[in-house]
């Protein structure tokens, strides 16, 4: 169960983006923004003030990678292993982070929820590979040394 704060801010994002059903998309984008994540518990709150079935609201939001269910840490770390990244050795990145921060595939947030590890397909700079980000900002030619580095800084700040 959420507190009132959670369904107060729900409201205030519905506020600004209208009732109609047009506005699912960008509410839930909001939503996770603020929160990191998606509670489902919110989903099914904004499903109601829309008028559309929780079915339906679950269904947009399941098709859309971008969007989780699972709560994330303060630090969104995602890991390129295209092509490109690949290549050039983004896996000992992956696993030096892996290493670090106690996480594996199937553990990717830490227990302090400060961060979140996920690999990706493609973050779309492969002229910069290999090639991380966190929290959407970009760091080029990284190693696993630069990475453990990264999160020493992090845990610092």
């Amino acid at each position: 169960m959420l507190e009132q704060s959670y369904y107060d801010k729900t409201d205030e994002i519905i506020g600004s983006h209208g009732t109609e059903q047009a506005a699912l998309i960008p509410i839930i984008q909001d939503i996770q923004s603020e929160y990191r994540y998606l509670p489902p518990e919110l989903l099914s709150y904004v499903a109601g003030k829309l008028g559309i079935s929780e079915a339906k609201a679950y269904s947009v939001a399941t098709f859309y990678e971008n969007f989780s269910f699972e709560p994330k840490g303060k630090y969104i770390i995602k890991v390129c292993d295209g092509t490109a990244c690949h290549v050039r050795k983004s896996i000992p990145i992956l696993e030096r982070l892996y290493s670090e921060l106690g996480l594996s595939k199937a553990k990717v947030t830490t227990d302090d929820m400060l961060f979140t590890l996920e690999t990706v397909s493609c973050l779309g700079a492969c002229g910069l590979a290999p090639v991380l980000t966190v929290n959407d900002k970009v760091y080029p030619a990284m190693t696993p040394d630069a990475a453990a580095e990264l999160i020493r800084e992090l845990r610092g700040a």
